[in-house]
């Protein structure tokens, strides 16, 4: 179906020179989308691996516990999109001691992720519905310290901004001009809400993460920020019960392909490819997510298995390990309720089995981690070098 770009362009003077700035039609797309076929069905079976996926935070025995993690694997992933170098375990061990490292301003990067995500979600939970207001809120705090805290935190971009290149001129892409954000936006927040159509879920984060990219209304964080809303959608939507949905895995690892999408929906109203594309990302996210909770499930069984005849200290040790890979003596006695004798008795009974080691290499301040569940968590979020 030829379609033809999805916006207009109109001239901007900007930096001393002209360039072409995208104004993005409003949504849904015009003619409508062809589900006929393959891409219908591809829909239906990306529903189904959200509803298996959505299944297991059921069966698990303690939900609470993926979410920690899958939250900062998530964080971990969108922001080295984004080009951070930061892991998950220079992550972990940042939220354990608060230590300046040599990544500082990456973790904190990550961590104003993981606050901003969870600040969203609460609101979310309390009936709060997404509207461009609480995409501001949750914006302050993704920007509130580190690279972009100078970036006009939770407010609509005043000036123009674009996309690859040193200035609009040679840019890759050139959104919309400021005085058009907020009928972007506005029109964007209709969308969200079924006005004028209703949109099916899934179909709905799909189109809308691309809207949010193209619109890119604020000055910094217009990535992060619109692989959220589609995580945010799906649990507002009711799709998910818990936000153990995360993409981000999948358009690092596609990152070329990803950017080319957006782009050729811009120009040519590819709908169709990017809709392929966001769907197989939702399957294998889906099944791979339900993999890992099945794994770590494993994990704790053998590990419990193993510290049978040991004392109940360094079995709740091993619950706490569960819930936290990462710990120092002082956090172990901390959590467990015993003196630091104890508690790092307890840590050598666990590293005398292999369950976790000591990762600091000194005396001073040891860190023990849980390796294997560290292992595979990290799998894809291996810090890029």
């Amino acid at each position: 179906m030829h379609r033809g770009p999805t916006g207009h362009f109109v001239p901007i003077s900007t930096t001393g020179e002209t360039a072409r700035a995208f104004i993005p039609h409003a949504l849904p797309p015009d003619p409508p989308l062809d589900l006929d076929g393959g891409l219908g069905s591809l829909l239906d079976t990306a529903s189904t691996a959200i509803g298996r996926l959505d299944g297991i935070s059921l069966v698990l025995p303690d939900p609470e516990l993926f979410l920690y993690t899958y939250i900062r694997q998530e964080a971990v992933l969108s922001s080295q999109i984004e080009g951070t170098q930061s892991s998950l375990s220079d992550l972990m061990r940042h939220e354990l001691e608060g230590a300046p490292s040599a990544l500082l301003e990456d973790v904190t990067e990550v961590s104003c992720y993981v606050d901003a995500m969870q600040h969203g979600l609460a609101r979310l939970q309390q009936g709060e519905p997404i509207s461009l207001r609480l995409l501001k809120e949750i914006h302050a705090r993704l920007l509130s310290h580190g690279r972009g805290s100078s970036k006009q935190p939770g407010d609509f971009r005043r000036s123009q901004n674009w996309i690859g290149g040193s200035r609009p001129g040679n840019a890759r892409f050139v959104p919309p001009p400021p005085d058009a954000v907020i009928e972007c936006m506005g029109a964007l927040e209709k969308f969200i809400h079924n006005q004028p159509v209703r949109t099916r879920p899934l179909l709905k984060a799909a189109l809308a993460h691309v809207q949010f990219e193209t619109i890119h209304p604020f000055l910094d964080g217009n990535g992060r920020l619109g692989r959220l809303l589609i995580t945010f959608l799906l649990c507002a939507e009711g799709v998910l019960r818990q936000p153990l949905l995360y993409l981000s895995l999948h358009f690092k690892r596609h990152r070329d392909e990803y950017y080319r999408l957006l782009q050729e929906v811009r120009e040519t109203g590819d709908w169709e490819e990017w809709l392929h594309f966001f769907c197989e990302g939702v399957i294998a996210t889906s099944e791979s997510a339900v993999e890992t909770a099945r794994r770590l499930l494993d994990l704790f069984a053998r590990s419990r298995q193993v510290l049978a005849g040991e004392s109940a200290t360094a079995l709740r040790l091993h619950e706490c390990f569960t819930q936290h890979p990462i710990a120092s003596a002082a956090s172990a006695a901390a959590a467990l309720g015993v003196t630091h004798p104890t508690a790092t008795k307890a840590l050598r009974t666990l590293e005398s089995h292999g369950i976790v080691r000591e990762i600091t290499g000194g005396d001073y301040r040891r860190l023990y981690v849980y390796s294997e569940y560290l292992d595979i968590l990290d799998e894809g979020t291996e810090a890029p070098h």
